[in-house]
């Protein structure tokens, strides 16, 4: 069975959505949601990063890291994925409520299931890349991984 989430009003996988109210410290400092997070580092080294930091929902800290207006950082292609995967190692590392769901998920697929983004997501038509469902698979066995040491 394949687990899809995409609202963060979804029972009980909502939580794997960057836009959940679980809050990470990151870089020495606290952040609301994953997605501040990952927004802000689309600047890192200016002053932009405070801004998406101190952004008062997701919602609001994604549309400022998706103007186009502003600077991009020249190696966010490269670096993205990784950025995204430690926010939500962070995440699940941080919260244990949530880490007790997403290892609940045993070997199940995770999807999220937006239409728009045929990146992170699966798209409209499932042919999306559905990189944060992979991320959040990988991040469910490193999880798994040190449970498991811890338990050794």
């Amino acid at each position: 069975m394949t687990i899809y989430f995409y609202s963060t009003r979804e029972v009980p996988y909502g939580c794997f959505s960057n836009f959940s109210s679980h809050g990470i410290e990151m870089d020495g400092q606290w952040w609301p949601t994953t997605e501040h997070y990952f927004q802000a580092q689309k600047f890192a080294g200016t002053p932009y990063t405070e801004k998406v930091r101190l952004a008062a929902t997701p919602k609001q800290a994604a549309e400022i890291g998706r103007d186009h207006r502003l600077p991009l950082r020249s190696d966010w292609e490269r670096v993205k994925d990784d950025v995204m995967r430690c926010a939500v190692l962070r995440k699940f590392e941080t919260h244990t409520q949530l880490r007790e769901i997403l290892l609940a998920t045993g070997e199940e697929e995770i999807v999220e299931n937006t239409r728009h983004d045929y990146y992170w997501g699966c798209g409209q038509d499932g042919s999306g890349k559905n990189m944060l469902g992979q991320i959040l698979v990988e991040v469910r066995a490193i999880l798994r991984e040190q449970s498991d040491n811890m338990e050794s």
